[in-house]
């Protein structure tokens, strides 16, 4: 007889498998039991006694809603856990990979990678008791000590790497401000054939003049929208219809468009094929969509005069620092107050103060 079987066990319908000569066993879980059954270490515990991150508890309520607002398309990927003790291996064949793995209640089950959506799974289901009927595969090792749970846990985490922004854009059907930005990138002005969907930075080579991330970015400035919200119909169009006229009246976007400019050149001596361009642009948009029809195309005109050449002096400790662009948010700030000035686009007295505090800075 089994030690175990005296026992009481959960037990997981299981595969079994090896790496590095020792077995591990692939399973689900319904998510009822997620928050029962695996552990994460407390976070007073001092970190070299500790095979995980602490958690970060910031991340949790937005993966808890994402369970929540998505319960028939959500995915969640496979926690990997080490069990702390004794298992059995019940296979359904003789020599099979197939069975029943049975792991005593008792025993202690640590997280190595999932402590977060652990959390999330626990939250989640309190809101939408139906989610704990779900399950979520699960990676079981058999534990063999805190500094190999460590290693694990270096391991696991060594050659993660989040998709750039622009990948996430193009791949996130949910949200709306994800949905706006590939549909202006594929079918207006200036974006379209123009737009870099997997890398938030452009190679110096490449023909794009837009990341796919920075057009999701000008759109909530434009709009004045936050992280959170969305876009309806009725903003798509003004965000459309905005830029294909601004594009108009960008002399150095149509000789790109044209191939008059090559991108490679343009990127080289231009503000204006940087995101710190289009994001100023955007504030200025915020501004100009306030205004009438006739007044707002009148402002728009003023544009085509502007020089946007890195070595105009107008840009120097706005779109400038040290001879570099910078992207930080005074600096976008900066840039998109000269160019209001520059097209009489009045100036509030509040952004007039913000704007000496930053050049004084």
């Amino acid at each position: 007889m089994s030690t175990l079987e005296s026992n009481y066990c959960y037990s997981f319908p299981a595969v079994r498998g090896q790496q590095a000569g020792k077995p591990f066993y692939i399973a689900t879980c319904p998510l009822r039991l997620i928050p029962k059954i695996f552990m994460y270490d407390e976070e007073e515990v001092p970190v070299e006694l500790r095979a995980q991150r602490t958690l970060n508890k910031g991340r949790i309520p937005e993966m808890a809603r994402y369970l929540v607002e998505s319960p028939h398309d959500y995915v969640f990927s496979a926690i990997t856990a080490s069990i702390g003790a004794e298992i059995d291996f019940i296979e359904v064949d003789k020599n099979s990979n197939i069975g029943s793995l049975k792991v005593p209640m008792d025993a202690q089950i640590l997280i190595n990678d999932g402590q977060h959506r652990r959390a999330a799974i626990e939250e989640a289901i309190k809101e939408r008791p139906e989610l704990s009927q779900d399950n979520i595969a699960v990676l079981f090792f058999v534990d063999e000590g805190l500094q190999r749970s460590q290693q694990m846990f270096a391991d696991l985490n060594k050659y993660a790497v989040r998709p750039s922004p622009s990948l996430g854009t193009m791949y996130d059907h949910r949200d709306q401000a994800s949905e706006l930005a590939r549909y202006l990138a594929l079918n207006t002005k200036p974006f379209a054939g123009f737009t870099e969907f997997e890398r938030s930075t452009i190679a110096v080579k490449s023909s794009k003049l837009f990341t796919l991330s920075g057009i999701k970015q000008a759109n909530r400035v434009l709009l004045g929208k936050g992280t959170k919200e969305g876009f309806n119909e009725d903003e798509r169009q003004i965000a459309a219809k905005y830029w294909e006229s601004l594009n108009i009246y960008m002399p150095e976007w149509i000789q790109v468009q044209n191939k008059q400019l090559s991108a490679a050149e343009f990127r080289r001596e231009y503000i204006s094929a940087h995101g710190i361009g289009l994001q100023a642009l955007a504030l200025v948009g915020k501004s100009l969509l306030t205004l009438s029809d006739s007044e707002k195309q009148k402002k728009l005109k003023l544009i085509a005069n502007i020089n946007w050449l890195k070595s105009n002096p107008a840009w120097a400790h706005r779109a400038m620092q040290h001879g570099r662009l910078s992207k930080a948010m005074s600096n976008i700030f900066l840039t998109s107050m000269q160019i209001k000035r520059e097209i009489g686009l009045p100036l509030s007295k509040e952004d007039v103060q913000k704007e000496n505090e930053y050049l004084n800075a």
